[in-house]
């Protein structure tokens, strides 16, 4: 499987596994979900802010790619965060219509890329204004990466809320080879 097939399928399991926890997270109170559960981002609502603030940051670094692709408009747009653990909003139904959105530009991303884009160095910043150089493919693992990292966060203080998520595991995206 090539890189540019790898990113792709981490963009759909992304978008499935959002839905799937957005659709448990909405089963809470909105008292549940501002609870401080002692997570790093404190809450459940905490850590899915972190995660838009995340993959804005990010996605707007991937703007300045010398490719400037064309799925990565609508971020260009966005207002920058200003910190990780920024507020973007207070409530559900809002984080889960910028979530639409991230995740269905994500998607776009992945399907516009070529192989010859993830060889590129990608010149960002750090929030912290330190200047930065990678090859773009392995800083889109990382971007997926963070965000499996985050969702398991959110995955475990829904289960001790009593919230069941079901599967989350990115086997179930990998398809079957073809039968011989």
């Amino acid at each position: 499987m090539s890189l540019r097939a790898q990113i792709q399928l981490m963009a759909s399991y992304n978008a499935w596994m959002n839905e799937k926890v957005y659709a448990a997270a909405a089963t809470l109170t909105p008292e549940q979900l501002a609870q401080d559960r002692g997570a790093f981002f404190g809450s459940i609502l905490g850590t899915l802010n972190h995660l838009i603030v995340a993959d804005t940051i990010w996605l707007q670094r991937f703007a300045r790619h010398p490719a400037q692709f064309t799925a990565l408009e609508s971020v260009r747009e966005l207002p920058s965060p200003r910190a990780l653990n920024e507020t973007v909003f207070a409530d559900l139904p809002s984080l889960t219509q910028r979530r639409a959105l991230l995740d269905s530009t994500i998607q776009a991303l992945a399907s516009e890329l070529s192989e010859a884009d993830l060889n590129q160095t990608l010149h960002y910043h750090s929030t912290r204004g330190v200047p930065g150089a990678k090859p773009f493919g392995p800083l889109l693992m990382h971007f997926f990466n963070h965000q499996t990292h985050h969702r398991g966060q959110v995955t475990t203080l829904l289960s001790q809320a009593g919230i069941d998520v079901g599967v989350t595991d990115l086997l179930m995206l990998i398809p079957d080879p073809p039968l011989d």
